[in-house]
């Protein structure tokens, strides 16, 4: 299992949410998802501009396996998608942590971040979930 970064925050539905320089949050899939899903062939983004809601489903990820939606961890506009997940999709097994990033939301509620479990009680949660 790849190390969790300690800068992000998780939703028990494996997303997670990292604070950008300028305030907005950058939410992906974890590293454990991503391996539990399989192969991604399929990516669908949310719409630019679109209101998001905590715990709400905007994006979905197929793989071989399965498909899965993606939750967001905050609520918010979002400002911008990962674009080269339509043609590589496969980037969020790669690097589900940087370069697999999969939408940017500008929050209109920081304080759900404070929700969220930090990466030792993520770590937690998945560490029962496998056993």
């Amino acid at each position: 299992m790849s190390e969790i970064p300690g800068d992000l925050k998780f939703n028990k539905s494996h997303e997670w949410a990292r604070v950008e320089d300028d305030g907005n949050i950058r939410v992906g899939i974890s590293d454990h998802a991503q391996s539990a899903l399989g192969d991604l062939v399929y990516v669908e983004l949310p719409e630019i501009g679109a209101n998001v809601q905590a715990g709400h489903g905007v994006a979905v990820v197929e793989s071989v396996k399965a498909a899965s939606d993606i939750y967001s961890p905050i609520s918010g506009e979002v400002l911008a998608v990962n674009e080269l997940l339509n043609d590589s999709p496969e980037t969020i097994n790669e690097d589900a942590y940087e370069a697999g990033w999969i939408f940017l939301v500008k929050p209109s509620n920081k304080a759900e971040m404070d929700e969220l479990l930090d990466a030792d009680a993520y770590a937690e949660l998945i560490e029962n979930e496998d056993h």
